[in-house]
């Protein structure tokens, strides 16, 4: 799927955003992009930070802050991430993943089974990972070993979709440890530099750690 950073690349991307804010403290767009780079490097609750900066730089930021979502996710922060997403859908409806996430924050709250009801009746995002399989999955019409199995049959940019939103659904059933397998084969099966790649490599890092604890 593509090149993988390293982890010095990843402390070098966020050092650059560090020396841009320095010269253009009121640029929101550098607080966003600090803040992605602080989340790929699990500084979690740094990465809110930025993304709150640039959300009082520009305000009308906030229904395109889908990457505060995820961020409020993994600080446990779960209301406010379904709050997030919620802003979010009201421009961009069609996208199954804020859909998807907005339930997964809802079922840290309320359960599983109400995230399940609150998920609108049809998903028409084009990508066939999240549209036939996943959808479905997280709608009670499939399960993940059936999701897995369709999955077989995608592209790896599809399979890595699937595995990552397949571990999901386990912690959203209150199964933490059956989420971890499917996640960590999309993390080391499926490498790429995209955002939901790493996403995936920082909730493998940080489920490790607080197992350790």
């Amino acid at each position: 799927m593509g090149t993988v950073p390293s982890q010095h690349d990843l402390e070098t991307d966020l050092e650059q955003w560090h020396l841009r804010l320095q010269r253009y403290p009121n640029d929101p767009r550098a607080y966003i992009q600090r803040g992605m780079a602080h989340f790929k490097l699990a500084h979690i609750d740094a990465s809110i930070t930025d993304f709150d900066q640039a959300e009082r730089l520009r305000p009308d930021v906030t229904p395109y802050l889908w990457q505060r979502g995820l961020s409020y996710y993994y600080a446990g922060r779960f209301r406010d991430g379904a709050r997030q997403f919620e802003i979010d859908l009201r421009v961009n409806a069609q996208d199954a993943e804020e859909t998807l996430w907005r339930s997964l924050c809802l079922a840290q709250v309320d359960g599983q089974e109400a995230a399940r009801r609150s998920l609108p009746p049809a998903c028409t995002d084009p990508r066939p990972a999240l549209r036939t399989i996943i959808y479905p999955l997280y709608a009670g019409l499939s399960s993940p070993d059936a999701a897995l199995a369709e999955g077989n049959s995608l592209d790896p940019a599809g399979q890595f979709y699937v595995h990552l939103y397949v571990g999901l659904y386990y912690e959203a059933a209150g199964q933490p440890e059956a989420a971890i397998a499917p996640i960590t084969h999309a993390v080391a099966q499926y490498p790429s530099d995209d955002y939901m790649w790493h996403l995936a490599r920082v909730h493998c890092h940080l489920r490790s750690t607080s197992k350790m604890r």
